[in-house]
Formats: C-alpha cells, sequence, structure tokens
C-alpha cells in the first residue's frame, strides 16, 4: 500500500456579490512541516528574448516574452510559491490532493504552477489556463518536501476582481469549474459533475482503469479521481466543511475580519488554540493548522482585489495566524528586507523564526499565553488597518497626480514602519512570554 504523508492547506474565496463592500477577497493558509521558514518574496516584471528558458524546481521550462510582478509566499527551499498575487490582480493558491494516479517523479510541482501562472497571466480564466497548458505539456511531479521523496499532485483556486476558478488536477488529467460567488478547497478534489471544463482523456481514463463505471454518464471527477484509501477523509473534510459553513454564515457581508477569522479557526475555540483533540477525530484537523512536529500552518495570505484602485493589497502573516499578525503589502513599493529573510536554520534577524518561537511558548502554555498574545496582536491589527486607509488615500490622491514614484516611495516607507513595529511587538511579547514561563 502507497502510505500518503499528510500536508494540508486552505484555501478560499468570496466574490463581490457576496462581500461587505462588493470587493473580492482571497485566502489561504499554507500548513507545511512546522519548522520550514516561508517567507515573502516580490519579484519584479522582466522581459525576456525569444528562446529563453525559466529553471523550475526540477525541470526547465520555455519563458515567456514578459512576466508580470508577483507577490508571494515562498517555503525557503523553493523556486515557486504556495501562494502570491500578481501586478493585475491575479491570485493563486495550491493544494495537495490525493487521487488514484500514480505521480511522476519528475515534473513541476504545485508550487512552481503557482508561480508560473501569476507571472503570465492577467485574469484568473487566463491563469487557469496557463496551469492546465503546463501541465499537460510537462505533468505534475518531483518532491514536495526537502528531506521525503514524496511527490503530489496538486488543486488550485485562482480569483481576479470579478471571477474565480477552482482547477483539480492528477497528473495531467484535469476538471476545472468556475465560482459564482464563495468557494473554499482543501486536500481532496471536490468537483463532481459540476465542471465547467475538464479535460480530453480525463472520463476515458478513469473508466479505462476502472475508477468510472458508466462511460455514457458524465464524469464526476472526485469520485472517479479521489484516493480514500490512503489519504484518509478526517484529515481533510471537517476543514473543508468548516470553511464552507463560515463563509456561507457571514453571505453578504463578508470583510477581511471574516476571512481573517476562519484563517485562525480552531473549531470550537475560535481564533484560540487549545490541545487535547484526538488524531482520530476530525477535528484534530482544523483550519489553522497544529499538528505536532509533523505538520503546521506556517504561512497565511488574504488578498484583496477591487477594481481600479491601484493594485491588490496582501495581508499576510508571518508562521501561524492565530499567534501572529496579518500586515499590508503593497506590489507598488518596494518589500522590507526582514520579512523576505529566512532559511533552513533558525536565525535570529528572520521574523518568521521569531513567529516560529513565539508560536512554541503559546504551544506549550495556551491557556495563559494564547489569550493575551491574540489580544496584542488584535490591537496592533487595528492600529494598522487604520493607518493603512489614511495611507492609501493619501496614495491614491498621488497616483490621480500622476505621482507614480511618490506613490511607490510613500508605501515602502509604510511597510518598512509597520514591520519595524511587528518586530517591537514580538520583542515585547517575547518578554511576556518568558516572564509567565
Amino acid at each position: 500500500m502507497r502510505k500518503i504523508l499528510p500536508l494540508n492547506c486552505d484555501t478560499l474565496v468570496a466574490l463581490p456579490p457576496v462581500t461587505a463592500d462588493g470587493v473580492a477577497l482571497f485566502g489561504k493558509n499554507s500548513d507545511r512541516y512546522p519548522m520550514e521558514c516561508q517567507r515573502l518574496v516580490l519579484v519584479p516584471g522582466a522581459a525576456y528574448p525569444e528562446g529563453a528558458r525559466v529553471s523550475c524546481q526540477y525541470i526547465d521550462i520555455p519563458q515567456v516574452r514578459r512576466t508580470a510582478r508577483v507577490l508571494g509566499s515562498q517555503p525557503e527551499w523553493l523556486w515557486g510559491f504556495e501562494h502570491g498575487v500578481n501586478e493585475y490582480g491575479v491570485a493563486i493558491g495550491n493544494e495537495m490532493i490525493a487521487t488514484r494516479e500514480p505521480v511522476a517523479s519528475v515534473g513541476l510541482l504545485g508550487m512552481d504552477l503557482v508561480r508560473l501562472g501569476l507571472e503570465r497571466a492577467r485574469r484568473a480564466s487566463e491563469a487557469i489556463e496557463v496551469i492546465i497548458a503546463l501541465i499537460e505539456a510537462h505533468g505534475q511531479g518531483g518532491s514536495g518536501q526537502p528531506d521525503v521523496d514524496w511527490p503530489y499532485h496538486n488543486s488550485f483556486l485562482a480569483c481576479d476582481p470579478d471571477s474565480a476558478w477552482v482547477l483539480e488536477a492528477s497528473g495531467r488529467h484535469w476538471a476545472a469549474r468556475s465560482v459564482s460567488d464563495l468557494a473554499n478547497i482543501s486536500n481532496h478534489p471536490s468537483i463532481g459533475t459540476d465542471w465547467d471544463r475538464i479535460g480530453p482523456d480525463v472520463a476515458t481514463f478513469a473508466a479505462d482503469q476502472g475508477w468510472w463505471a458508466d462511460r455514457g454518464a458524465r464524469l464526476n471527477f472526485a469520485e472517479a479521481y479521489r484516493d480514500v484509501e490512503n489519504f484518509s477523509p478526517k484529515i481533510s473534510e471537517n476543514r473543508h466543511r468548516r470553511g464552507s459553513e463560515l463563509l456561507q454564515e457571514a453571505r453578504g457581508r463578508i470583510t477581511n475580519a471574516t476571512i481573517r477569522a476562519i484563517l485562525r479557526d480552531h473549531y470550537e475555540s475560535g481564533t484560540l488554540y487549545r490541545p487535547g483533540c484526538s488524531p482520530e477525530d476530525g477535528n484534530y484537523f482544523s483550519l489553522c493548522m497544529h499538528v505536532g512536529s509533523l505538520m503546521g500552518t506556517t504561512a497565511s495570505m488574504i488578498v484583496r482585489l477591487s477594481r481600479g484602485e491601484g493594485l491588490p493589497v496582501a495581508w499576510a502573516a508571518l508562521g501561524c495566524p492565530c499567534t501572529s499578525a496579518y500586515l499590508p503589502y503593497y506590489l507598488e513599493g518596494e518589500l522590507p528586507e526582514a520579512v523576505s529573510r529566512g532559511g533552513k536554520d533558525p536565525s535570529p534577524d528572520s521574523l518568521w523564526w521569531s513567529f516560529r518561537e513565539l508560536l512554541a511558548r503559546v504551544e506549550s502554555n495556551p491557556e495563559e499565553l494564547g489569550p493575551p498574545v491574540r489580544a496584542y496582536w488584535d490591537a496592533f491589527e487595528a492600529e494598522v488597518d487604520e493607518r493603512a486607509l489614511q495611507v492609501e488615500a493619501r496614495v491614491a490622491d498621488l497616483r490621480a497626480r500622476g505621482d507614480l514614484a511618490g506613490a511607490a516611495g510613500m508605501l515602502t516607507d509604510f511597510m518598512d514602519s509597520n514591520v519595524r513595529a511587528l518586530a517591537e511587538g514580538l520583542k515585547t511579547l517575547e518578554s511576556m512570554a518568558a516572564a509567565v514561563g
């Protein structure tokens, strides 16, 4: 029997019909090994000569003539991104999914495909086209972990200010469906017979493998391809259901705060982590993930995708969002160096590693440390959010007067000041945690 190691994520989107202010919101938690640093990276757009190639994680592929400016969240050893957003207002996140089909030992990683989609697309539908073409040409493959030979299949959620698509891929086989208003994906195929597009041989291949008996019926992609023998439904189904329920409960009133709360959710305890649930309980795997040394949420991002109001805004939390703070980051400015630092080993100059240390302290004493840490960051986020509205208003005025350099400079200064305050906040909380013990 092929044993699949659990590696989880959750991605969600709320489109203008159901958000409070008519602006699309995208969110994702990246769940990987807890000690794997994940930093923020800003990749400038670039032009390339005809015939150029790009080196992805394991293979080289043809490069396009021009790539977009992209802000992404990058595990320290990878070329690709877990999630991100580009200058055209396209956001993409991926999920590991388990299917019955073997995974190639060499190919494109899901993280490669996220970055390539962001660099090459101006709309969500175009991002899906880009990823489909790359999957069909090069396949999925290669290990998604640095120390374990473990390749896996992927699903993707791509959105822009007006639309979103879900794409699920098993090897080079795929199905895709458009999103009307709300969607969330987790670590299992979820597209049934509701697909809008499907690969040319997906149904035939499933029937030939004995996975789909009725060749004349519309294929149920999830039913035919999903692997429940090697990947327990407990790992992802409760999280997927929980995310969907929380989105539906807030339908018509969804804000950035709504998405933050969902990404910080631990079921009945809400945004506060409390241990004690058995691994046999489906609630053991929460949206904000804490599974000891095996797995945890290592990065989180929320993206506001508005029409015609400058470049998108990405709120990113370094590390686990329940003990971290979301700060706004702008593609128009330059990213603070401190959020891009971090490698394989702990480092005092890396904010990601500092948040990792704070998380370890909270997990060791959640009842005493969890509430004050969350209260501190809640107040901090509220102050930053208020300043962001003021700064963004001034930036909009600079843009209207054609001073794009001044707008970018103001956003760079704002991000720098926020990150400095974040670092000071970490010091305050580390001192408090040390005193509590």
